[in-house]
């Protein structure tokens, strides 16, 4: 028995698209080689970074959305292991919302069904058509409010997606997070490779840092397939 693995997450490096209300990534030398040789007699070199807890690959805290949330290191670690598919929602244009009847139709066509505890990924291909680009950050499909009732309804705890949010651009509503608010529910932004897994169920394993009461966190977003 072997394990294959696909890594579903963004790069961290200074530079990075990061959403405008949030800091910019920034990573420089802490100490070289060289100025731990002087200082101790072995070679170590460390970088610091300064980093949005949003800015990469991430999850949220319900906090982020909900004042009465719960920080991320209070949230159950099973929003972010545990069994996963993910839908190809790729044909939804970009000004376009993801609806019940889109999940509905990606469902039918993967062959597989979404249960109760389970974390689900929307392929939307964004991230292969516009990272990088100027569109990255301001032209992109997102769930409507029913849309992302539909996956909260069906027990989903963890809504993950390839572009910077789950939500429309277009939305004032936030309707996505709004149901995340509602549900008590995270969801996982910044994703990448979906094309490697859409339509697939998988072992999903994305977990946070123990961030004291932190927003969020970047992740370390994988696939895990059992062969």
């Amino acid at each position: 028995m072997g394990v294959k693995l696909v890594d579903l997450s963004q790069e961290i490096y200074q530079g990075m698209p990061v959403f405008p209300l949030h800091q910019k990534t920034m990573i420089f030398p802490n100490i070289s080689h060289e100025e731990s040789m002087k200082k101790i007699g072995f070679p170590f070199a460390t970088n610091n970074l300064l980093i949005n807890e949003h800015g990469p690959t991430h999850s949220d805290a319900t906090y982020e959305y909900d004042p009465n949330g719960k920080y991320i290191d209070e949230m159950p670690l099973e929003f972010f292991y545990g069994p996963a598919v993910c839908l190809d929602l790729s044909h939804v244009h970009p000004e376009e919302y993801i609806t019940p009847q889109e999940l509905e139709n990606a469902l039918d066509a993967s062959g597989q069904i979404l249960q109760k505890g389970d974390i689900c990924l929307l392929y939307t291909g964004h991230y292969n058509r516009a990272y990088g680009t100027e569109e990255w950050l301001t032209r992109y499909s997102g769930l409507d409010y029913s849309g992302a009732r539909w996956l909260a309804e069906k027990g989903v705890v963890n809504i993950g997606i390839d572009s910077p949010a789950i939500d429309n651009p277009l939305d004032p509503d936030y309707s996505g997070h709004l149901i995340c608010k509602e549900f008590g529910i995270t969801n996982t932004e910044n994703l990448c490779n979906l094309d490697q897994v859409a339509g697939m169920r998988f072992l999903y394993f994305g977990l946070p840092l123990r961030i004291r009461k932190g927003t969020g966190s970047p992740v370390r977003a994988v696939a895990v397939f059992i062969e």
